[in-house]
């Protein structure tokens, strides 16, 4: 049975994410998902909280790293990996905290994506980001580099709401372990899977995330 894995996720671990351990098992279960890595901003807290915690599905822990030239995913990464670093040296600290590197939303605006800098360092390249603008667009110049560093393409959400989970996954030819799951996608036993997320559920998000603040003032 393969894995189903959104492989981009934040939670209330994030500023500016709505979603909860509970919404996060929830989506991921009614989207048939068997497995979710939270990634959330700079921090790996949450991904580790609700790791220990949640047992319906498997949780891979991750984080979203601000680097100097722009966005970086690390998956099975249990520490925080330090900001503003550059590309390359983010790559480094995420291997040697035992993880794997991906270049996610490489090509969106507005999203702090690394473009010019990904190269064949990367262990992987989010070719779906179900939340890219403009998406078609993303899309194919995410496949290209991909093909071009023959690197493996993988698929996430961004998502940032929980029905937003799963609208993008991966399909990992790979047992249910995050340490098995990190492995096959270094060796492209891995497929996107998905689309864009729906305009409704962007605007959705937005009016719970703006009313949510109006309330906390």
């Amino acid at each position: 049975m393969p894995v189903n894995a959104d492989l981009h996720v934040h939670t209330i671990f994030s500023p500016d994410s709505l979603i909860t351990a509970k919404d996060l098992v929830y989506y991921a279960k009614k989207q048939g998902l068997n497995a979710v890595a939270i990634t959330d901003h700079n921090r790996v807290e949450g991904a580790l909280k609700i790791a220990k915690e949640t047992h319906d599905i498997l949780i891979i822990p991750g984080i979203e790293v601000s680097s100097a030239n722009g966005h970086i995913v690390g998956l099975n990464v249990k520490e925080v990996i330090p900001k503003h670093l550059t590309a390359e040296d983010t790559i480094e600290r995420i291997h040697r905290a035992g993880g794997i590197a991906i270049a996610c939303h490489p090509y969106a605006l507005l999203k702090g994506s690394v473009g010019k800098h990904v190269t064949a360092k990367f262990d992987a390249i989010e070719v779906v980001n179900a939340s890219a603008f403009p998406f078609g667009r993303s899309v194919r110049k995410a496949q290209q580099a991909a093909d071009v560093f023959r690197l493996p393409k993988v698929a996430g959400t961004d998502a940032h709401y929980g029905p937003q989970i799963g609208t993008a996954y991966t399909v990992i030819d790979s047992e249910l372990n995050e340490e098995a799951i990190v492995k096959a996608i270094k060796a492209g036993k891995c497929k996107p899977a998905g689309g864009s997320v729906p305009l409704s559920l962007k605007l959705q998000k937005q009016y719970r995330y703006y009313t949510r603040k109006l309330i906390e003032k």
